[in-house]
């Protein structure tokens, strides 16, 4: 879904963008779905990979290596955008501490970790917090959806707001992370239990139809009762909770198919995910030297050339990161080797 929808947005050409037409309309409502789904999914991972090894008596190995990530996720994140060429040449700007994806998932395990902590390591505990703060960073979206931050350092506004050019910032993207810890506590203290699949998936289909076609409605109801204008505000913008609705039912079908999914092909490709995302953004936005597809092709592409191109562009990005390049074990066995010297020169 990353794939496909960054190389269409960025080469499919103005006159199609069309959303009176149901094909584009469709693929954009998907496309939507993507970067909840990302953020979900790596809260979800990530806890539930927390709390495991706490079980197992491994807990302190898997934070550090947890904060490790995370740094290195927000370090790559930056790396992709620095300008190279332009630099070179003199010519220098800010617009490269903006933050994206990898920053905010970066920043996000390093706060999970804190949470973890601050709740004294307690499944119950940590569910309720995670639960409670990613319902918060949703409701209070309509108070700090267009902040203004003139104040501050510009790499810790970039963070909290978009007036400086970020894509994602860590509110309200947080929230889904904390959504996806709170779904890693309920597989962890519950999935051994005999019922626990088709109840989940039950639960997973219902909640998420609410979310979807109701929680404005609830909203809209609690704002009336409270006399709150927040609920009233969030309803009527109410991107947030409607896709963790598409999210929900994104994992009840995956959840319910997983015997059927489990191919060598598919797990590699999720083992590959940080060497995919990387070779894509290279290949489409020009890191380093300025020159990608957005560049070379721009958006001139008619609907039949875009996906054609973009089911090649999958198929190329894939075998890259299958074959001809180990970013992920490279990047973290020398970052590794500098923290291990780091910490002996302390």
């Amino acid at each position: 879904m990353m794939l496909q929808g960054h190389f269409i947005d960025t080469l499919l050409a103005a006159e199609y963008r069309n959303n009176d037409s149901i094909y584009y309309s469709i693929w954009e409502y998907f496309r939507g779905i993507t970067a909840p789904t990302f953020f979900t999914i790596s809260g979800l991972i990530f806890t539930y990979l927390l709390l495991k090894a706490k079980e197992k008596g491994i807990e302190k190995q898997r934070i550090r290596k947890g904060i490790t990530r995370g740094l290195f996720l927000i370090g790559v994140g930056y790396l992709l955008r620095i300008p190279i060429l332009e630099w070179l040449s003199g010519t220098f700007n800010t617009y490269f501490l903006v933050i994206d994806v990898l920053q905010c998932i970066g920043l996000s395990l390093i706060l999970i970790i804190i949470i973890y902590y601050l709740t004294q390591k307690k499944v119950n505990s940590f569910l309720f917090a995670s639960l409670s703060l990613g319902t918060l960073i949703f409701l209070t979206e309509p108070l700090y959806r267009n902040l203004q931050t003139e104040n501050i350092s510009i790499i810790v506004s970039n963070y909290i707001s978009k007036q400086n050019g970020s894509i994602f910032t860590i509110i309200p993207w947080f929230g889904y992370i904390c959504f996806g810890a709170f779904l890693a506590t309920i597989f962890f203290k519950y999935v051994s239990e005999k019922l626990f699949k088709p109840i989940l998936i039950s639960s997973f289909i219902t909640v998420g139809f609410i979310l979807i076609f109701y929680s404005s409605l609830i909203l809209s109801f609690f704002s009336k009762i409270l006399n709150m204008q927040l609920f009233m505000d969030s309803a009527s913008y109410n991107y947030l909770f409607t896709r963790l609705g598409n999210v929900l039912l994104y994992f009840a079908f995956f959840y319910a198919f997983e015997t059927h999914l489990k191919s060598p092909t598919i797990l590699k490709i999720g083992q590959k995910t940080l060497s995919i995302y990387v070779i894509h953004f290279i290949l489409i936005y020009g890191s380093f030297i300025g020159i990608g597809l957005n560049s070379i092709i721009g958006k001139t592409l008619n609907p039949n050339e875009a996906i054609l191109g973009a089911l090649l562009f999958l198929f190329l990005v894939c075998c890259i990161s299958f074959y001809y390049v180990r970013t992920n074990t490279f990047l973290y066995k020398n970052l590794s080797n500098i923290i291990l010297k780091l910490r002996k020169g302390i």
